[in-house]
């Protein structure tokens, strides 16, 4: 049945449509999408519980479903309004992956906490529509996520107060009016759109009905705003682009690890840095083009050279030509030092917490502790497999020795009893079971650095000694964990250049997964050729809404098709709508 285009003029609004439908796999872009986006109208009762209607599910229940989003509503109006945007008259009740369909709640009248009975049943709105791709790739029109938003026409879920039978031609009556007569429209356009009010912010924060993961996002929102009120939490990258560093010296520092001390190549003092920043580094003679890599600091922030400290891989090309061809007086290309991994200012206990070449970002941290002269507690806990594959750990016990209230304690995964007594060292390696041994304060703050499966382990094990998630602090070397909503799990690649022939555009450097190459003339966006080399990506709505995708940038000029509703600050890019105008470099 084709949704009506004319006026119902039912007084008070109307239940038009009750749509549900299962999830389902769906092709999309060479992959496979598990959504339940599709709709279809249900004639006769339906049955609203408290976790949906019955008959209907949901593909991504990250972002959709459970009982702050059991059922999505959709208006006439804002169905007359896509036909003539989009010149369609083809829409059918449903079509926007809504479950009822109604005649009357616009979403600018509509406040969050308003409750509404529905035949049997009686609802309570929590929050307006995720912004998600989905919608778009069932209505055929990519770029909708951004228009719902921008046009201020997203719909909105409600939570079942009272399980019961609803049916298409029952009234719609309002039950409750929810506090703070925040609407709808209002909400949507805090959470996606610039120029937010702060008064408003604070007061969702405070509305009972809005959904948990809406509340946190304002709150994070508020938190910033009030972040940037005063001294910001982060100083600007010391320049822009690349700039040429000259190799000071370099030091092995074990069988495997050399440090490579990088100074200014005219002669200039370097900015400061903050302790367990990054350097991303161009390496114009490791190969064509030039390598673009990433290293953590492992220098003291206020140290005349910037120092990384680079393990050789195997198979490591850039590593191998970094500890062992690399010469003083060599220039390299580096970014500005970076990164959100940084000691913070407090005077609690600190958990500086590290496995193999991970100690680099925290030995950093170290150093500032020591120059503080901070009478912080601080526990230094290490893993590596032997004395002679622990870089840096003279130094690392100097420093220790200096702060009053220090704490130090290493794990041998292969040493001889002989050498861990030398380093009094434990035996096997660094687990979940033997830090949660070591009677960590719970009041600490934690940063963690080394494989993903140990940072893993030490998160899971620093939660259960009692530490807040939101204090304990992970470092990734390589690419972020991917965020594809919906998607059904693929076969793990390793990065790799994009298929085909060779772009002819601007060069791109994926600074994390080691890729370098050309965008392809007329391609849509870095995020789909990050996707053509699968190195992991991180996005939802695929539109420049919900800044999911946002990425350092590092160099380079960038252009937007279409253009995101609110603009990423300097230095950032969202991949999904971006193109490359210059040569540039990201942080993926």
């Amino acid at each position: 049945m084709t949704a009506p285009v004319s006026d119902s003029g039912h007084l008070p609004p109307v239940l038009l449509s009750v749509n549900v439908g299962m999830p389902k796999n769906v092709p999309w872009q060479g992959k496979t999408v598990y959504t339940g986006v599709w709709k279809h109208p249900v004639h006769g009762p339906v049955m609203a519980r408290r976790l949906n209607l019955d008959g209907d599910g949901q593909g991504d229940l990250q972002g959709h479903g459970g009982e702050q989003r059991a059922v999505l509503v959709y208006q006439i109006d804002s169905y007359r309004y896509w036909q003539q945007y989009f010149r369609r008259d083809d829409f059918d009740y449903g079509q926007f992956g809504e479950n009822l369909t109604v005649d009357g709640l616009p979403d600018d009248e509509v406040c969050i906490g308003d409750r509404y009975r529905i035949g049997q049943a009686e609802f309570e709105v929590t929050q307006p529509r995720v912004t998600c791709y989905r919608v778009g790739l069932r209505m055929g029109e990519p770029e909708l996520p951004a228009l719902l938003v921008g046009h201020h026409r997203p719909g909105f879920y409600m939570r079942v107060i009272r399980e019961g039978t609803i049916q298409a031609g029952d009234q719609i009556i309002k039950t409750r009016t929810g506090p703070g007569a925040l609407t709808v429209t209002d909400a949507d356009a805090l959470l996606y759109l610039p120029g937010r009010d702060p008064a408003k912010l604070r007061l969702a924060t405070q509305i009972p009905a809005l959904s948990p993961g809406w509340q946190q996002s304002f709150r994070d929102l508020l938190q910033a705003a009030d972040a940037a009120a005063g001294a910001p939490e982060h100083a600007e990258p010391a320049w822009t682009g690349f700039r040429a560093l000259k190799v000071a010296e370099v030091v092995p520092e074990s069988t495997t690890v050399s440090s490579v001390y990088l100074a200014a190549a005219d002669g200039t003092r370097l900015p400061a840095t903050q302790a367990g920043q990054y350097l991303t580094l161009r390496i114009p003679g490791a190969g064509t083009p030039a390598p673009v890599r990433s290293y953590s600091l492992s220098s003291a922030p206020d140290a005349d050279c910037y120092r990384i400290s680079v393990k050789r891989e195997s198979h490591g090309i850039v590593s191998g030509y970094l500890t062992t061809t690399l010469r003083p007086g060599m220039i390299l290309d580096a970014a500005a030092p970076r990164g959100e991994f940084v000691l913070d200012a407090g005077t609690g206990p600190v958990l500086l917490v590290s496995a193999g070449i991970g100690l680099t970002p925290v030995l950093s941290m170290l150093h500032e502790l020591a120059a503080r002269r901070s009478d912080r507690e601080v526990w230094w806990i290490h893993g590596a497999r032997r004395p002679q594959e622990h870089p840096l750990a003279a130094e690392a016990h100097s420093l220790l020795a200096s702060l009053p209230r220090a704490h130090e304690h290493i794990f041998y995964s292969a040493a001889t009893p002989e050498e861990r007594r030398a380093k009094d060292a434990a035996p096997g390696r660094l687990t979940r079971d033997r830090l949660r041994a070591l009677s960590i304060p719970a009041t600490a703050t934690a940063y963690v650095c080394g494989p993903l499966a140990f940072m893993a382990d030490m998160t899971d094990a620093l939660t259960t000694a009692g530490i807040d998630l939101p204090r304990i602090h992970t470092e990734v070397f390589g690419a972020l964990p991917l965020i594809n909503p919906g998607l059904t799990r693929q076969p793990e690649r390793a990065p790799h250049q994009p298929p085909g022939p060779p772009g002819t555009g601007p060069q791109v450097a994926f600074a994390r997964s080691g890729i370098t190459t050309r965008f392809t003339a007329g391609g849509h966006s870095l995020l789909e050729l990050a996707e053509a080399c699968d190195i992991p990506t991180r996005w939802s709505c695929r539109t420049g809404v919900c800044h999911t995708c946002i990425t350092p940038l590092l160099s380079g000029q960038v252009t937007y098709s279409p253009d995101p509703l609110e603009p990423p600050a300097d230095g950032q890019v969202l991949t999904c709508c971006a193109q490359p105008a210059t040569d540039i470099v990201v942080d993926m």
